[in-house]
């Protein structure tokens, strides 16, 4: 059993954080977000109602993209949390390479995608890409992983 008072590197509560908003964002994308967002139509330049009645099924077939969205961005929450709780202070081989794949190909990209479609969220998402970044940067600064005997013990159940 692991120590109660094991202590997360300040990376690791970057990465937990940034696992529990994806979970949250995913839990939106999952149960609470519309189909159609006011921006959606304002981007495509036309009204909602032109977009339904060209395309019927539009906002159905969103719906259910929105579900595997939401799924994906739980499950990868879900995994980036557990990664930052039990190993990165290990530091293992490939951990920063894992972690700068998932961000650029998450975080950062949803980012970068809401400023290219003007998005009236951009900036808010810019914050999580920009908080990963920080994770990042922390952990590179953290250095070695702690190889006192104690330090095996946490976060690890033997």
């Amino acid at each position: 059993m692991h120590p109660a008072t094991a202590r997360l590197r300040p990376s690791g509560k970057v990465f937990v954080v940034c696992g529990l908003w994806l979970v949250a964002l995913g839990t939106y994308f999952l149960f609470a977000r519309p189909a159609l967002l006011p921006e959606d139509a304002h981007y495509i330049g036309r009204s909602f109602e032109a977009l339904r009645s060209a395309a019927p099924g539009l906002e159905r077939w969103l719906g259910r993209v929105f579900n595997v969205m939401g799924g994906f961005m739980i499950a990868s929450g879900v995994l980036t949390a557990l990664a930052a709780y039990r190993l990165l202070a290990r530091r293992e081989p490939g951990t920063f390479a894992a972690l700068s794949v998932a961000g650029a190909a998450g975080v950062a990209l949803m980012s970068a995608t809401n400023f290219a479609l003007s998005s009236a969220f951009r900036w808010l998402l810019l914050l999580p890409a920009l908080l990963w970044f920080a994770g990042l940067l922390c952990y590179l600064r953290e250095g070695a992983p702690d190889r006192t005997p104690a330090a095996g013990l946490r976060g690890v159940r033997q």
